[in-house]
């Protein structure tokens, strides 16, 4: 069964949603603002934490991207953001803070519950040979406690920050793509053939930098996660 927080103030949408999703095995909760959410995340109920957050832009009070910004600085859980506002420049600003994946409204449930579930899949990262731990220098990965330390020194990491990390660990020493680590995030209806997706791409400069801020002893000049300038990028492997 997954749980699931719906933050939004549309009382129709979060009804149709729970009469489709229920049978799937997916258990809605439904709050309507920011404030509400942030409360039932911070509590621990009997039934358990959630598994992912579905969240309204468009929220009355505080917006959708300010509750993403709290959620974030608190819990690692994955967020799928819904607005009816479908444009680019909505679309990287919830990447940027921290979002998972972005769906514009109206939306078909079906497509809706694809996206959770790969959502989901992502934040369980595979195909590592079973290696429960990646260590590359300095950086020690815990894919199963989903936990980063440097030296000895936990790092708190986004989900997306994280996966980014966890992709360039499993390369180390070799360069990996824009357009790989873009597909972390890439609408999971499009398949992995899909085209090549700017919007996405663009924010994957914030986050590698928000990487060094967190991993690099001096992010200005990064000696661990390095640029391989119009390609992508690499995590250097100790010499």
């Amino acid at each position: 069964m997954i749980r699931a927080l719906l933050v939004d103030d549309d009382r129709d949408l979060a009804r149709l949603l729970d009469e489709y999703l229920r049978p799937h095995e997916v258990d809605l909760v439904h709050v309507e603002d920011g404030p509400a959410a942030l409360d039932r995340l911070g509590a621990t109920p009997a039934s358990g934490p959630f598994d992912v957050v579905l969240l309204d832009v468009m929220l009355p009070g505080i917006d959708g991207f300010e509750v993403c910004r709290r959620i974030r600085a608190a819990h690692e859980i994955p967020i799928v953001m819904l607005t009816a506002r479908g444009d680019d420049a909505d679309r990287i600003v919830g990447l940027e803070i921290g979002a998972d994946d972005y769906v514009p409204k109206p939306f078909n449930p079906r497509e809706l519950l694809a996206r959770v579930r790969a959502v989901l899949r992502r934040a369980k990262p595979a195909g590592t040979g079973g290696a429960a731990r990646i260590v590359v220098g300095p950086i020690a990965i815990d894919l199963a406690a989903r936990t980063v330390t440097r030296a000895g020194a936990e790092v708190a990491l986004t989900s997306y920050e994280f996966r980014i990390l966890v992709e360039l660990a499993k390369r180390a020493g070799d360069t990996v793509t824009r357009e790989d680590l873009a597909a972390l995030v890439r609408e999971p209806t499009r398949g992995k053939g899909a085209s090549y997706d700017p919007s996405v791409d663009r924010s994957l400069d914030v986050h590698v930098s928000r990487l060094r801020q967190k991993l690099e002893e001096d992010p200005k000049d990064p000696r661990l996660i390095k640029t391989v300038r119009g390609v992508g990028y690499v995590l250097a492997r100790p010499s």
